[in-house]
């Protein structure tokens, strides 16, 4: 009998892969770097201050693991574009710098709109952009994941302008996707629920807060960072290969309803 040609599972593993995470100084950009390293890339973790940095590359260091760090401040688009325009392409590249100053609506200040969306639409669009660029003139296929967040597809208390934010995030991740499929590379969203990070901390100490979450959240408890590993590193890989222009949610079924 002749043996069935049967398919295979597309590699998880990120070996020979450079990857480039923003905002990797603590939180969901931190746990994506480590996540990237584990699976055999290359990571290369950007923030503002490279100093802030050097303790997570010490560590993935100790363990065997390749990591250095990068000074980048994507509000400055034109220091980020020259920044990667003189580096090695990135197959891999996860935003995760962001920014929220949650309030009312009607307190919202032009001050705090402007910051917000300075990190969190202006300077995702031009660090996808740049990252974007470099692959496409090397003629190399990447994925570059943009984290955005339920309030994407959703609106929230306190949560007008950051909402608006990454529903913008959502807009110009597919429209990118349709633009650059035919180069191979490949755009996509992960949409977290509330995740136990410093950027959630106020939002974790007021009571109703936590009420509201709990009672949207179906399965019960709010997203912790290794939620969000297993996510980045299946988006950046060959597994993912077919997978452009969409929202992973990883949101507990909040936007289920």
């Amino acid at each position: 009998m002749t043996p069935l040609a049967l398919p295979r599972t597309p590699s998880f593993r990120l070996h020979g892969k450079s990857a480039l995470v923003v905002g990797a100084s603590s939180g969901i950009g931190r746990a994506a770097a480590v996540a990237l390293a584990e699976a055999g890339a290359k990571v290369t973790l950007a923030a503002r201050s490279a100093e802030k940095l050097e303790e997570t590359v010490e560590s993935l260091r100790r363990i065997g693991l390749i990591a250095t760090s990068l000074s980048l401040d994507v509000e400055d688009v034109h220091a980020t574009e020259r920044t990667i325009a003189a580096s090695a392409p990135f197959d891999i590249l996860v935003n995760s710098a962001g920014l929220a100053r949650h309030g009312p609506a009607l307190e919202t200040t032009p001050v705090d709109f402007d910051a917000v969306m300075g990190i969190n639409v202006r300077g995702a669009y031009f660090v996808t952009r740049a990252v974007a660029k470099r692959l496409i003139e090397a003629k190399a296929p990447g994925s570059l994941i943009n984290i955005s967040s339920q309030m994407a597809h959703v609106g929230g208390i306190d949560r007008a302008v950051y909402s608006a934010t990454k529903h913008a995030v959502e807009g110009f991740t597919k429209s990118m996707a349709i633009e650059w499929g035919k180069f191979g590379v490949r755009v996509n969203t992960i949409c977290p629920t509330f995740i136990r990070t410093p950027l959630a901390e106020q939002t974790f100490a007021n009571p109703d807060r936590v009420r509201w979450i709990e009672e949207k959240i179906k399965l019960g408890r709010v997203g912790e960072l290794e939620d969000i590993m297993g996510p980045v590193t299946f988006l950046a890989s060959d597994a993912a290969a077919m997978i452009t222009g969409s929202a992973l949610m990883v949101d507990g079924g909040w936007t289920a309803d």
